[in-house]
């Protein structure tokens, strides 16, 4: 099968060849399916810079996009394009392809019995959360600077701790609006139920976006995160950033001081302090 997921590649570079035409009609059909629930859920809850990026974009034409497609537009507006993997790539091609404006997609999609959970990052995770915000030119920078903060962090040995920044921003931020808080991480925009939890459950903490305390924060990578960070701006999440020497930065982590993921800490901008009570349940 050209799109399962155990594909490999024989590239340097880790791509592979997208192959649309063999897509089946049932995998369209699934990523159709995975869009409208999306598409009917997010509005007023995802940043208004998505549903832009999904409107320009024309992610919802009908089955799953072609990148050659999507990458006329996403090129004119921002500079980036899409290209596609094999599921997961090594960190070092991963930062080189954000480096120079290219966005690694698994070009496979989780079956039926798959949809509301897949450990795995699919062609749906990858193309709607992540993709739309590419068309935002300061959101698509602060990706490419995050490539190249990448393949710095790996002289100073601190991929663990860049990794955090990248799960609380990209993957599962929170932005602050004049109309309350909103979506922009693909992990969320991408699922049905934390789309929802995110935003209106009791559970976790929601705090005000701060860098170094991110870089010390531990997440979850097998459930709702217990701890969301907001940022005001995608403007301030680039100059917090962007605009820091890291170096100093990973002299002060080699304490090895960590917060666990439903952790308050002192110093903490609170927006909600959350019962936890999810997580709790999950104890046994």
């Amino acid at each position: 099968m050209s799109h399962n997921r155990d594909r490999v590649s024989d590239r340097p570079d880790f791509t592979v060849d997208q192959d649309w035409p063999l897509y089946t009609a049932d995998e369209h059909a699934v990523w159709d399916l995975l869009y409208a629930r999306q598409t009917a859920l997010l509005p007023g809850r995802a940043d208004p810079s998505v549903m832009r990026g999904l409107e320009a974009l024309n992610l919802g034409r009908g089955g799953i996009p072609d990148f050659r497609v999507i990458n006329e537009e996403l090129t004119r507006l921002t500079g980036w394009t899409v290209v596609a993997v094999p599921c997961l790539v090594p960190d070092d091609v991963f930062f080189r392809h954000l480096a120079n404006r290219r966005f690694p997609a698994g070009a496979f999609i989780r079956t039926r019995d798959e949809l509301d959970y897949i450990q795995e990052p699919d062609i749906f995770h990858d193309i709607f959360g992540h993709v739309p915000l590419l068309t935002d030119p300061v959101f698509a920078d602060y990706m490419q600077a995050y490539g190249e903060g990448g393949l710095r962090a790996r002289s100073f040995d601190r991929l663990a701790d860049l990794a955090a920044l990248y799960w609380y921003t990209v993957e599962f931020g929170l932005i602050e609006t004049e109309a309350g808080l909103r979506i922009y991480g693909a992990g969320i925009l991408s699922s049905l139920d934390e789309s929802r939890f995110a935003l209106d459950d009791p559970s976790p903490n929601r705090v005000r976006f701060d860098l170094e305390r991110v870089l010390r924060t531990r997440y979850r990578i097998d459930d709702f995160q217990q701890t969301y960070f907001v940022i005001r701006s995608f403007d301030d999440l680039f100059r917090a950033t962007v605009g820091t020497d890291f170096a100093p930065l990973y002299a002060r982590l080699a304490d090895g001081v960590r917060h666990a993921p439903g952790d308050l800490v002192t110093g903490d901008d609170v927006i909600t302090t959350g019962s936890q009570a999810y997580a709790q349940s999950k104890v046994t």
